[in-house]
């Protein structure tokens, strides 16, 4: 089938008129679980087959759809007469950053198979997870959710690239609920990857730790509002860095915001020598790693910042063209029904040299956070909120404390990292990106502990 979908793309790029265009086309299977308490809510097993054309005129896009592999040809034409369309109203020249042409054959490099294990042992183990969880004291619920995916995906275009890949993605969230009167809190176990599905494997200490946490919760005072000294574990330091620096290195927004443009400026100072930040598609085994994105450009590695200076932005060919840069292999499409845009990848801030203890002492009075449910970026402002959060006291951790969202300018707030921690890893998770209405897209975090000065911390006031 392989070679018959290759000779067919093949085939149906003659058929297009216009400056460039291409096809995609994939098929995924995949598996979807979620209970809630004691119920299961949904289990199963989907197999999705579609792809679409996108043609370029002019600086028109014209973009088509599909769920059936017949009249490929026509879907070209389709495509074609639309970008002409756009383009004869539109009339301005876009030019796309020169790829070069390549053919190839990405097989998955996969350990433990997630789409080789049974419906009913992936079932059976969450099951399991969730009895754990609604069998600790003070759990009052529990959400459970796992999705895997297995695709094969073809893609070509007219400057005489076909590309073969082959892709798992998987991820898990395991959550603990607690309620008492008004107020409900909640602590998750999460996992996920690109090649072994393992990751879902031996959580139990895990998930009953998680629970546990919950149950403290519901007991910890809210936080003092005010400003202190932060120190972020490598998950919300991940979070922080995609949420808040990351969306606005994506060059397509970046291209028309000229007041954004003009402040991530490479050469544009934003941290100390130690400060390190970069978006990369090569490292695994994580859900944003890829050979190729979804213009058929290799995935690289790109610094952002580097020894605290301004140093690349994320690129489509388009954007990359625009602005006189390199392309970076940040294209990407969550699905055969959208265009590709420009999207992070893996989002990191690269290890420095302090140790966690180094970075207590001297903290007479911080907050010290772990996780994150998530947050709001406005241009270069933020607020973000973690999973839990514990007062730090002369150079300890003390109690726990909740209601903590943390909020401030990205610009400054790097210019407050003071230190950077040598325990750096790698965060993969059940969600991912959203943007143009395209979520969740396959992403993950990599960080080490950061300790940064002035966070603005809201909670209950004096």
């Amino acid at each position: 089938m392989q070679n018959t979908i290759k000779d067919s793309i093949k085939k149906a790029l003659r058929y297009s008129n216009a400056e460039y265009c291409e096809i995609r086309i994939e098929e995924t299977t995949e598996t979807c679980v979620r209970i809630r308490g004691n119920d299961i809510e949904s289990a199963s097993e989907n197999v999705f087959l579609g792809g679409n054309v996108r043609a370029l005129s002019r600086g028109g896009w014209g973009f088509v759809s599909f769920n059936r592999l017949d009249n490929l040809n026509g879907k070209v034409e389709e495509a074609s007469a639309q970008a002409k369309i756009l383009g004869a109203r539109i009339k301005k020249h876009v030019s796309l950053y020169p790829s070069d042409q390549v053919e190839d054959y990405v097989r998955g490099n996969f350990k433990k198979q997630a789409f080789a294990v049974p419906l009913k042992n992936k079932v059976r183990l969450l099951e399991n997870y969730n009895r754990l969880i609604l069998g600790s004291p003070k759990i009052t619920s529990s959400s459970i959710y796992y999705m895997d995916k297995h695709t094969y995906l073809h893609f070509a275009n007219s400057e005489g690239t076909y590309i073969y890949q082959e892709k798992m993605d998987l991820g898990g969230s395991l959550t603990a609920i607690a309620s008492h009167n008004s107020l409900t809190v909640q602590e998750s176990a999460r996992f996920g990857s690109n090649q072994d599905f393992n990751v879902a494997l031996g959580l139990e200490d895990e998930v009953i730790k998680a629970a546990e946490i919950a149950g403290q919760m519901l007991h910890a005072p809210v936080v003092e509002g005010g400003q202190y000294t932060v120190i972020l574990d490598p998950d919300m330091a991940g979070l922080f860095v995609h949420e808040a620096f990351g969306h606005l290195s994506e060059a397509d927004n970046l291209d028309e915001d000229e007041r954004m443009k003009e402040l991530l400026k490479i050469g544009t100072r934003y941290g100390s020598d130690q400060l390190d930040i970069y978006d990369s598609g090569i490292e695994g085994p994580n859900r944003g790693e890829s050979k190729y994105d979804d213009e058929g450009v290799l995935m690289q590695k790109t610094y952002l910042i580097k020894g605290g200076i301004v140093s690349g932005h994320l690129h489509s060919r388009e954007s990359a063209a625009k602005m006189g840069e390199s392309a970076t292999g940040n294209a990407r499409a969550l699905n055969y029904r959208f265009p590709p845009i420009v999207r992070m990848r893996t989002t990191c801030i690269a290890p420095g040299k302090y140790t966690f203890n180094e970075m207590l002492k001297g903290i007479t009075k911080g907050v010290y956070v772990k996780g994150g449910y998530g947050g709001q970026t406005n241009g270069e402002m933020f607020t973000f909120a973690p999973s839990r959060a514990y007062m730090i006291r002369n150079s300890e951790i003390a109690e726990m404390v909740r209601d903590v969202n943390l909020t401030g300018n990205v610009f400054e707030t790097l210019k407050n990292i003071d230190m950077i921690g040598s325990d750096f890893t790698f965060r993969n998770g059940p969600g991912g990106c959203g943007k143009a209405g395209q979520s969740p897209l396959p992403v993950a975090q990599g960080s080490p502990h950061i300790r940064i000065q002035k966070i603005v911390i809201g909670g209950k006031e004096k």
